[in-house]
């Protein structure tokens, strides 16, 4: 499970199997999770937990990271790890 990026509390991260499917990540802070996809914008796939405030501000924080996002989804999943 790579980590993309640590911000706060939260863990942005995927797994080598989502490789197969299209650009997300899970973002997990203490029991909670949550997955966004990344294109063609920011959008909650599915929630375990987090309140609608808390999701929002995930939301703005992928959306001010989304290039370092998909950079590391790519560069991942592309460079042999993942399955793509």
């Amino acid at each position: 499970m790579p980590t993309a990026l640590r911000i706060g509390p939260y863990r942005f991260y995927f797994y080598a199997y989502d490789c197969q499917e299209p650009r997300h990540v899970h973002v997990d802070r203490e029991q909670l999770s949550c997955k966004l996809w990344l294109d063609p914008d920011i959008v909650i796939a599915d929630n375990h937990g987090y309140s609608r405030r808390e999701l929002r501000e995930i939301e703005r924080l992928a959306r001010e990271h989304v290039k370092e996002l998909r950079h590391a989804w790519d560069a991942f999943c592309a460079g042999g790890s993942g399955a793509a």
